[in-house]
């Protein structure tokens, strides 16, 4: 397989940290989204919506797109560990958790939406920043009210296994720490659980803080 992605990209996180936990080796293509490299001819015909990540198949085909499509593959073509609870009730609330993260608050702070608040609305840098804070605190806000309420939640966002949740609520809490510094106090269960992640080899060795590229920044 092979991963098209970069090393800031909190949905590229979100599928390095699948394919770890399942033990699933692939070969990585950095596309630099700082430098536009997504909008080149090259990378458009792997992915037409220029974003990453992509995923193409060792079977040829298509290459795969849109993260949590990707995170279900992966779950349904290589069931173990599993990311998902076995009733459905569970996972209902697993995609839930995850979506709040990958539906609601990630699209807010895409590159291509922070140039759009750039270029379009001349926003300074304070009020961007200002911005992509307060949206990715308030998916964490709402996962929290979901975590510290309901009997589901064990040591991690759903019982005492990862599940896709995890994963997203992962992604979320590194915008919020390391790339926005946004003060999360108000949200101590969502903090636990991300603090018990990243204990975890899958987690810590994807952190987009400890690429490569991260080190040229």
């Amino acid at each position: 397989m092979k991963l098209y992605g970069f090393w800031r990209s909190l949905a590229t996180y979100r599928v390095k940290v699948a394919l770890a936990l399942k033990g699933i080796r692939v070969d990585e293509v950095s596309i630099d989204l700082l430098k536009g490299k997504q909008h080149e001819q090259d990378y458009l015909k792997v992915n037409p919506q220029a974003v990453v990540p992509a995923l193409v198949l060792d079977e040829g085909g298509p290459p795969l797109f849109q993260s949590m499509a990707i995170l279900e593959y992966l779950e349904e073509t290589k069931p173990q560990p599993p990311l998902l609870p076995k009733d459905p009730r569970g996972r209902a609330r697993v995609r839930g958790l995850a979506l709040i993260g990958v539906a609601d608050g990630h699209p807010l702070v895409v590159p291509r939406i922070r140039s759009f608040l750039e270029k379009e609305f001349q926003l300074s840098e304070e009020k961007r920043n200002q911005w992509l804070a307060h949206w990715t605190l308030k998916s964490l806000e709402a996962m929290e009210s979901h975590l510290k309420n309901e009997k589901e939640t064990g040591r991690y966002a759903h019982g005492d296994t990862v599940t896709l949740a995890d994963i997203c609520l992962a992604g979320q809490c590194v915008a919020a720490t390391a790339y926005f510094k946004a003060d999360v106090a108000g949200v101590p269960t969502v903090m636990r659980i991300y603090n018990e992640c990243m204990k975890l080899d899958a987690f810590k060795d994807a952190h987009p803080m400890h690429q490569p590229g991260a080190q040229a920044h």
